[in-house]
């Protein structure tokens, strides 16, 4: 029977765990725990087996425990004998030491005591509790009752003080509201005494003004005028005041007093000083000895009696226009009597430097502008002693004192005809005068740099205006002297003279060879050299310099045109300068080619076009350092389509069909096709130099060919076209049976080109170094000639391979091309 009620206590114990395991099991738990519930059981799990077994006496609650858990074990587990002895201990406790349990039925009831003395106990513990709990809630209830009284009272507190604070509060927005209005009054009463200020100032102002004692100069004038000034502001500012217009005209008429004071004592001021100066002198022209005294030292001291006054008025003219126009008035008085006293001094001293520079007009704008430039700046700095803001007067004033040496130069500019005096004018006008001075002082030299431009424009349209007859009379209309065109004569006679005075400096260093350490100095050349050298400065200068290279052996023309380009280059504008050039460097090539043709005439043909080479190749290289565009376009208006259209009225028959409906379409087309068309074009002097230059080198060398192999060529043109008939079909050929092709004929012509190539070749290469001067230059220019001659043999040997049989080909006797070289090789 036991046995049965541990296995079913077994069984029921297992479902136990089993439906408990279900609470917290891992997938979808009955009660899931969080995982600080789940800490806290192990934590309590591993204190609870940790615990010991206690020695004492139980309580009742773990005797129940321990006693379930001894009767739930296996019958076959032996309870120790400590634990033996605490259930002793136990059942002891509870009256029950005789008694032992040996069935369910037993520990069932023994439990069911043990419950009920348990309960007994709880609630012998809970009524305690409970009557303790009572005894606080009545204190409880005791102090609430206190609380609620004393809230009671202090409502009525809190109501009396809001009362009684309402009602100060009431008493100090009245207190404050009394002080507003008292200050109120008081800015009111401040505010109509401060605009009534202004007005009341009226009557002092015009007692001052009115006071027979006033001086601008007094202490108390610039204060009065400064309050005057505010007063006229602050009426201007309020024209909803009563009597406005009234008072501001009364201040208007005390302004108007105020500045008649100060423009009369200004005026008189200078005016006096004008006076003063002109009694001195009554002709009104002093000498130069006292005019600076006269006119400037006088003034700069009394330039501070006036100073003061003229700032005030400068201060106050930025905002008040009355000060505007008087100080405007001032500058007029002060600039009128300036003129008064400077014109006739400036127009006598012009006349003296007229005088005294009549001839030399260079000499007479230099120091005509020198003197004008010393006025300008004299008059800026005496205008400054006085005033502090500039006026455009002074330039006016001061251009028209320029005007008076522009009136004196101008009739004189206008009738020089020397290109070298025009240039250096322009040359004095813009570069001395406007870049060196102006440049430096744009302040004080506006109005002198205005007439120096309008004088320059003068200078520069007289010398366009020379620059186009120079270049038709000097240049175009020029007729060459003998001496002119004697070429190759003027260049052998000049190389004869530089080639004696080599040889006498040759001979003469040779004789003061023995002064070796001396130092010999060429007067011409300022050249410092060593005796020792083994060459003089003459000969270092002719050795390097060829004939046809001097200045003064160029052709007139192309001397003239060089000459007039450097001096307009630096003196017009570059656009005035490019049209000139162009017509200037077309006149000079134009000169060169009639030169050239009468060269040919006189001479040969070689000298001609030597000459004509060596001046387009000096144009062209002096021409190279103007650094500017040698291309003008023109504009042409082509009047082709309006002849035809005028053409076909009054020829209908070359009107077309479609127009010939009535005499009108003819006029009709007119009207549409009929337009004028404007074209441009560009020409270019220096492309125009290269070309003539590029087309005088190709006709020397083709003449030069000519005379040299000029047969030779002949007899393989006539080969080439015996050849090219028989090849279209034409009667076959023997060429060594050709009349002019037999090989004495042949070898006639082989001797006579190679004499002419032999007798010639040092002639031409004598004219082109007699000409050209330079080895570079030979060689270029005769290089196609040399393979001109070698591409002419070569030609011709191909041909007598070709044709000619070996004893035709001993007959011929043509030279060989190792010949041919050699001979040309010698005379390059």
């Amino acid at each position: 029977m036991a046995a049965v009620d541990v296995s079913v206590l077994d069984q029921s114990e297992k479902e136990t765990r089993e439906k408990l395991s279900l609470w917290d099991r891992r997938s979808d738990p009955m009660a899931p725990l969080t995982e600080r519930q789940t800490d806290s059981i192990l934590e309590v799990r591993a204190a609870a087996e940790n615990l010991p077994i206690p020695s004492e006496q139980l309580p009742i609650e773990d005797l129940c425990s321990l006693t379930s858990r001894s009767l739930c074990a296996p019958l076959s587990t032996t309870v120790p004998a400590s634990t033996e002895d605490v259930l002793f201990k136990g059942f002891q406790s509870l009256g029950m030491e005789n008694e032992r349990i040996e069935t369910a039925q037993q520990f069932f009831s023994w439990f069911s005591k043990l419950q009920t003395r348990v309960d007994q106990d709880e609630g012998a513990k809970n009524r305690l509790t409970r009557d303790h709990l009572s005894g606080f809630q009545d204190q409880c209830d005791a102090i609430l009752n206190d609380v609620n009284t004393a809230l009671q009272h202090l409502d009525s507190l809190q109501k009396q003080y809001l009362f009684v604070s309402t009602k100060t509060g009431t008493l100090h927005e009245a207190c404050e509201q009394l002080l507003k209005e008292q200050s109120e009054l008081v800015d009111l009463a401040q505010s109509i005494q401060q605009k009534l200020s202004y007005f009341n100032e009226l009557e002092n102002i015009n007692a001052k003004l009115n006071s027979p004692t006033l001086s601008v100069n007094s202490e108390g004038f610039i204060p009065m005028l400064s309050k005057l000034d505010d007063c006229i502001e602050y009426v201007s500012s309020h024209p909803h005041f009563k009597d406005y217009p009234v008072y501001l005209a009364k201040f208007k008429q005390c302004l108007s007093k105020a500045m008649h004071l100060m423009k009369t004592h200004t005026v008189n001021t200078l005016q006096n000083l004008t006076t003063q100066l002109t009694k001195r002198d009554p002709s009104g022209v002093p000498s130069s000895e006292n005019a600076f005294t006269l006119y400037y030292v006088k003034f700069r001291a009394s330039a501070p009696k006036v100073r003061t006054l003229i700032e005030q008025i400068e201060q106050r003219s930025e905002k008040i226009p009355e000060y505007q126009q008087l100080l405007g008035e001032i500058h007029q008085c002060y600039l009128d009597q300036r003129e008064q006293l400077l014109s006739p001094s400036i127009t006598s001293t012009i006349t003296d430097l007229t005088s005294q520079n009549n001839k030399d007009h260079c000499a007479l704008v230099r120091s005509g502008c020198a003197f004008m430039v010393h006025v300008c700046q004299d008059e800026h700095q005496l205008y400054n002693e006085f005033f502090s803001k500039p006026t455009v007067k002074l330039d006016e004033l001061l251009e028209r004192l320029c005007l008076s040496l522009y009136d004196v130069l101008r009739p004189l500019i206008i009738h020089v005809i020397h290109l070298e005096t025009l240039s250096e004018l322009c040359g004095i006008l813009k570069n001395e005068m406007l870049e060196d001075h102006v440049q430096n002082n744009m302040q004080q030299l506006g109005a002198f740099e205005a007439v120096v431009k309008q004088m320059l424009e003068d200078v520069q349209e007289r010398l366009v205006y020379r620059t186009h007859i120079y270049i038709q009379t000097d240049i175009i209309g020029y007729n060459p002297a003998p001496g002119d065109l004697a070429y190759p004569d003027k260049l052998e006679m000049m190389e004869k003279i530089a080639q004696s005075l080599k040889e006498e400096q040759k001979k003469q260093l040779s004789l003061d060879s023995s002064f070796s350490d001396v130092q010999l100095e060429d007067a011409d050349s300022k050249n410092v050299i060593k005796s020792g050298t083994g060459e003089a400065p003459g000969a270092r200068l002719h050795a390097s310099i060829s004939p046809a290279d001097l200045h003064g052996m160029w052709y007139p023309t192309l001397r003239r045109t060089l000459v007039c380009l450097s001096k307009l280059y630096r003196c017009i504008d570059r656009a005035v300068f490019q049209g000139l050039s162009q017509e200037a460097l077309s006149s000079c090539i134009q000169s060169l080619l009639k030169a050239t043709d009468a060269i040919t005439k006189n001479k040969t043909q070689i000298d001609g076009q030597l000459f004509l080479i060596k001046h387009l190749l000096i144009m062209r290289e002096q021409i190279a350092p103007f650094h500017t565009d040698f291309a003008i376009k023109e504009i042409s208006l082509d009047l082709k389509k309006t002849k035809d259209a005028a053409f076909k009225i009054f020829n209908p028959r070359t009107v077309p069909k479609f127009f010939r409906l009535n005499s009108h379409n003819a006029i009709l087309q007119f009207l549409l096709e009929g337009t004028p068309e404007i074209k441009e074009h560009y020409i270019d002097s220096k492309k125009d130099v290269d070309r003539h230059l590029k087309s005088s080198c190709e006709q020397f060398i083709q003449q030069q060919t000519r005379l040299f192999v000029g047969n030779l060529e002949e007899f393989l043109t006539k080969v080439t076209a015996l050849k090219t008939m028989a090849n279209q079909g034409g009667p076959s050929y023997n060429l060594p049976q050709q009349p002019w092709a037999q090989p004495a004929k042949i070898n006639e012509l082989l001797t006579a080109t190679y004499r002419t190539m032999k007798t010639k070749l040092p002639t031409t290469s004598q004219s082109m170094s007699l000409y050209l001067a330079n080895r570079d230059t030979e060689f270029i220019l005769f290089k196609p000639v040399r393979n001109n001659i070698q591409q002419v043999f070569q030609k011709l040997h191909t041909v007598l391979q070709e044709e000619y049989s070996g004893e035709d080909l001993q007959i011929i006797a043509c030279p060989s091309m190792e010949q041919i070289n050699l001979l040309l090789s010698v005379n390059k």
